[in-house]
């Protein structure tokens, strides 16, 4: 037998890649938001970067397209230090965020401790990730990604404790169940649709489109289980010129559909949205779950195919 041809796996020093933080290392995040996505087993999209928080900057400020919370991310090119442990606090406190994420090179273990402390210790809708970054290659290949958890919530002890919480409602555990149950389906049957390897206790659940700014929303409404294209970006004009585009696309985009659905421009309101309403009615009817289910993914795939059908949404002015 001959030996393999295998190549060595050495570690690139992260700012050989990134010179500068601010202004290297935090817009390629922005602009690879599915490196830190997949790695979290999240639907993120970073939005803004640079968000000012009283005096200071917040390097990037975005949502989980599940439940539309929000997403901050403080980068560090460096070890970490008690300066960005003070900095995401703040940071946290500014902007009411779910998911908090303190990239750097390596934690100290007194920071690694903290933020295990505080996600043992805040609510069940906050949690904390530690994210160390790494960067590969093989050879004399081009330096890749290899970023690592160093610190993660534990879901499980925390949804414990949103079950047992004082006023946790018993249609809350209802949406809970009935999204995870969605989320398994997607997972199993269309797992390019999304990362989230968790689901929500809202009346609504989120999935990627691929465009930043819009997503596929599942949700029940007070007409019943719908499915929505929901242009809910920061910036009311980028999110009305979207829906505007679509709508001239309106022949297309209705008979790839199969049906024609609602087309709201939400007047007055920073959103837009296309809808589908079902005839079922509600969260508690447990014994219709299956059919919900088996109707929501069967909208998903009508409208992802009336989307490509109208030119993607990548071509939307």
């Amino acid at each position: 037998m001959t030996d393999p041809n295998l190549g060595r796996l050495t570690t690139v020093p992260p700012r050989d890649v990134w010179p500068h933080e601010a202004l290297n290392f935090t817009p390629w995040l922005l602009a690879n938001v599915d490196v830190l996505s997949e790695l979290l087993g999240m639907d993120l999209v970073l939005e803004v970067a640079e968000h000012p928080v009283g005096g200071f900057s917040l390097d990037l400020l975005g949502r989980d397209l599940s439940d539309d919370s929000v997403v901050i991310v403080e980068n560090q090119l460096d070890a970490s230090d008690h300066g960005h442990l003070g900095q995401i606090l703040t940071y946290a406190a500014g902007t009411n965020p779910t998911t908090i994420v303190w990239i750097n090179t390596g934690f100290r273990p007194e920071h690694r401790a903290a933020l295990d402390w505080l996600n043992e210790h805040t609510g069940p809708e906050t949690r904390f990730f530690g994210v160390e970054i790494e960067v590969v290659r093989i050879g004399e290949s081009a330096p890749a990604p290899n970023f690592k958890i160093a610190v993660e919530p534990n879901d499980w002890e925390k949804q414990v404790k949103a079950g047992t919480a004082a006023g946790a409602s018993e249609v809350a555990k209802l949406y809970s169940d009935f999204w995870e149950q969605f989320r398994a389906r997607v997972v199993s049957e269309h797992p390019d649709w999304t990362n989230q390897k968790t689901s929500n206790r809202g009346n609504w659940y989120g999935l990627p489109t691929g465009l930043s700014a819009a997503s596929l929303d599942s949700t029940f409404t007070r007409q019943g289980l719908a499915v929505q294209l929901n242009f809910g970006g920061p910036d009311p004009s980028i999110n009305t010129a979207r829906f505007e585009a679509l709508h001239e696309r309106r022949q297309q985009f209705e008979q790839a559909l199969g049906e024609q659905p609602v087309w709201d421009d939400l007047a007055g309101r920073k959103s837009a949205r296309v809808s589908f309403t079902s005839e079922f009615s509600d969260v508690t009817d447990v014994d219709q779950w299956a059919e919900m289910i088996a109707w929501l993914l069967d909208q998903h795939v009508r409208f992802r195919r009336a989307i490509q059908a109208a030119g993607g949404l990548g071509s939307l002015s």
